[in-house]
């Protein structure tokens, strides 16, 4: 089985610790080679060379820098000890986001894995949220999660797309995770207008999309909803399942960056972001 070359973004916070107590579960099945990355924001006019020294054309204490860089080093170390010689720790200076996607995407990584505060109200609306940028930008699937999951079976997993469009998903990690953990793909799309007049033509491009995507198990659903986070919603509260699965492009598709962004938020289920091309 292909192994998983996972990226874990760090701040060394109980989040962070979530991701990587999801990603263990995720080994139980399939073999996977971890990356802890930790970026320290800076401006652009600071980098960090390749023998861990900082290089800055701008009036910047250097000293402060440093320490902050010791202090950084000595958690990702505390990381390699509790965890094993088997992770790997990796410190990167920048741009937050911008520095974990070029990572990752240098790296070849099939998984960025993430955990998530969540926010609500004014504070949703005041301070942006690092999992939302790098799941709404990034190439490589993003999971993103708001709490300890390891009790996690992975056994009914809800993709949500629409199945009238050309637009096409990368779903080799979606396929990867279903056969090994043996799961059921509940395929979902949300309509705005009366349900049975269109769900018979709906059903059966579902179909036709499964067995393109040589999945056999998998249930068809449509439902009635004002919009594609409350179907995700109402639809856990009437068949709960274990993980949702999402197609992202900031500009076209049935998740747009404003609506992922508000699941990623709000949803207290692990959440699987796919670059929909």
């Amino acid at each position: 089985m292909k192994k998983l070359k996972i990226i874990i973004p760090t701040n060394f916070s109980e989040q962070a610790t979530f991701a990587y107590l999801m990603v263990k579960k995720i080994e139980t099945k399939i073999p996977v080679d971890v990356h802890f990355v930790h970026v320290m924001s800076v401006p652009d006019t600071i980098t960090l060379n390749s023998n861990g020294s900082f290089d800055t054309c701008g009036e910047v204490d250097i000293q402060y820098l440093q320490k902050q860089k010791i202090s950084a080093d000595q958690q990702l170390a505390s990381l390699v000890s509790v965890h094993g010689e088997q992770v790997h720790t990796h410190l990167l200076a920048g741009k937050i986001t911008d520095s974990i996607l070029n990572f990752s995407e240098a790296q070849q990584a099939d998984l960025i894995v993430m955990g998530t505060k969540g926010s609500w109200g004014m504070k949703e609306k005041l301070s942006g949220s690092e999992t939302q940028a790098i799941a709404t930008r990034s190439k490589i699937p993003v999971l993103s999660l708001m709490c300890d999951r390891s009790d996690l079976t992975i056994k009914d997993l809800l993709l949500v797309h629409d199945f009238n469009s050309t637009h096409q998903l990368e779903i080799s990690l979606l396929q990867q995770l279903l056969a090994a953990f043996n799961s059921t793909l509940h395929l979902l799309q949300f309509v705005g207008e009366d349900v049975e007049k269109v769900k018979p033509e709906l059903i059966k491009k579902m179909q036709q999309w499964a067995n393109q995507h040589n999945i056999s198990s998998y249930e068809c659903h449509v439902i009635n909803d004002v919009n594609e986070e409350q179907a995700v919603v109402h639809f856990n509260q009437k068949f709960p399942i274990d993980m949702v699965v999402i197609g992202i492009h900031e500009h076209h598709g049935l998740f747009n960056k404003q609506s992922a962004e508000a699941l990623i938020n709000h949803l207290f289920k692990p959440l699987i972001s796919l670059r929909l091309n």
